[in-house]
This record gives structure tokens, sequence and C-alpha cells, in this order.
């Protein structure tokens, strides 16, 4: 599993492996009965090498966007102690965001600069040469489609075996709003639940907001991030691929001046996997039952 400590301090890591290497070790990480899946999509901060000569700024300019944009340890927080099923990006957002949609035209982000293929940084300032149509394509056959790929693979298989799944996208975000954030707010919750009017139920999304705040944690439902990820192949389909996302605010768990885990994220790690149990058993139970459960 990607760690941020190996990357944090050196984002220009000169031992990478190739493409194909890197998306085999780390992009799917073990796979249990649950029919709960975990994307974790902004975990990494590690830029390939072969990739450092796409970026105009400076290492320690760029050293400092990936400390503002990567969701640090969200491999660990969600997957590190669970016995879900887990897809998680073994390669810096900066470098391409599997978030986003492929296609620029049907991203909104793409207007910041930041669609699939980042230009620009989180403060609207340039970070990449312009990169041939070869190049781009490349990116996106090497990194993107193979994540989706093993994405849309483990929903089949889980399919398989109850019919139904459940996919918790997983980030974080600042304390404070970047730049290119539409929300602007800085009243910001301790937990933000991401939904899909189409694959989030609302007995999910009212789950998830009540679990949270048993334990004293003020949630907000699509605020100050919305949406969550569904696979192409099911989007706005089957509504049998649920979805659900949870954002964590880093103050939580993170000292996010110089990106290292603060004395709470043992216990935010725990809360997260007692949050996730209930959500489990219960679509466990509706999928033996049989029933639709919207």
């Amino acid at each position: 599993m990607t760690k941020q400590e190996d990357f944090i301090n050196d984002p220009f890591l000169q031992d990478s492996s190739s493409a194909e290497k890197i998306l085999t070790d780390a992009s799917l990480v073990c796979t249990y009965d649950s029919p709960i899946i975990l994307h974790i999509p902004h975990s990494s901060a590690f830029i390939p090498s072969e990739l450092q000569d796409q970026f105009i700024i400076s290492p320690g300019d760029l050293e400092e966007e990936i400390r503002l944009m990567t969701d640090h340890y969200t491999d660990e927080l969600f997957a590190g102690n669970s016995k879900d099923s887990a897809v998680i990006f073994p390669i810096s957002r900066i470098c391409v965001d599997p978030e986003r949609f492929r296609d620029d035209a049907q991203e909104a982000m793409s207007e910041k600069g930041m669609g699939v293929i980042y230009t620009h940084s989180s403060s609207s300032c340039a970070i990449r040469r312009a990169l041939t149509v070869t190049e781009r394509l490349r990116l996106l056959a090497e990194y993107y489609d193979p994540h989706h790929a093993r994405l849309e693979a483990l929903v089949s298989e889980k399919f398989k075996a109850s019919s139904r799944c459940l996919i918790i996208d997983c980030h974080s975000f600042p304390s404070k709003p970047l730049p290119y954030e539409f929300d602007q707010s800085t009243d910001r919750p301790d937990i933000c639940i991401g939904t899909d009017e189409f694959h989030t139920p609302k007995w999910l999304t009212d789950e998830g907001v009540r679990l949270f705040e048993s334990y004293g944690f003020i949630t907000a439902v699509n605020r100050p991030f919305s949406g969550s990820l569904v696979p192409g192949r099911h989007y706005r389909s089957n509504q049998n691929v649920f979805s659900l996302m949870i954002e964590v605010n880093r103050k939580l768990y993170l000292n996010e001046d110089t990106a290292l885990k603060s004395v709470s994220f043992g216990r935010v790690q725990e809360i997260i996997q007692e949050v996730l149990e209930p959500m489990q058993k219960r679509l466990e139970a509706q999928c033996i039952q049989g029933s639709q459960i919207f």
C-alpha cells in the first residue's frame, strides 16, 4: 500500500517502476467477501520519474502543491484495518486524476486547468508544459484506464456474490478552502458526505450522517464537496451499485503544515471502521432478503 511518508519529501523519486508494475502492485488491495469497495483515488504523493519532465515549476513548488492537494493517509485511514476490498490509485492526482471524467468536455474542473490531466495548480498557476496528443493518450491508457478497469472488475466480482455493492469514495479535505474550490466558506464540517441522486439511497445518506454525528462530528451533506464516484459502465444505469463519498477534514488526523499524522490519527481510523461496519451489515442483510433498498 502506498504510504505518504515514502514520497512527501521526495516527489522526484528516481527509482520508480513502470506504469504497469505500479498499477499491478498498488492499485488493487485484496478482495474480501464484503459487498463494500473502498475507492481511494488521491492518497498518493508519488510522481513517476518518466513524468517529471512534464512539470515546469520548481521541485519545491511541486512538493508544496503535492502537500496541498494530496488526501494524505486516506489509504491507511479507510483501508488500513479494513476487511473491505480497496482500489487505490498509486500515483499523485497531479499527474492524472482518476476522479475526473475522462473527457474534459464533461468535467467542470477542466475550466480551472484541473481536469483529468492537471495543467494548473490549486492557485491557478501553470504547472505543466503543453502535452502532445500522444502524451495525453498515453497517460490515460497507462494510468486512468487500468484503474477504472480494476474498479469495474471488482464491482462485477461483488455482483456475482450478492447482486449489489457499495462503493465508498474515500477522501479528505483541507480545513481551509484552497483557491480552486467552488465552495469558499470557511465554516467547514468535520465530515462531508457526498451523494449521487441515482446511486445514493436516502437510507445510506441518513445512516452516514447519523453514525458520524454519534461520535460528535459535525457532518454536512454535499458540502464543501459533492457527488460520489461510480464506474462508467454502471453510472446512472444500475441502481444496485450504491455509492457514498466520505470526506474527512484533515484537521482531525493531520498536521496540515507538515503533512504528518497527528496524535488523533489512530482514533479517527477506528471511528471510520466503526462507521463502515453497520453500513456493511445493513447492505448484507438486504442482499440476503433480495429486496430493493432505495
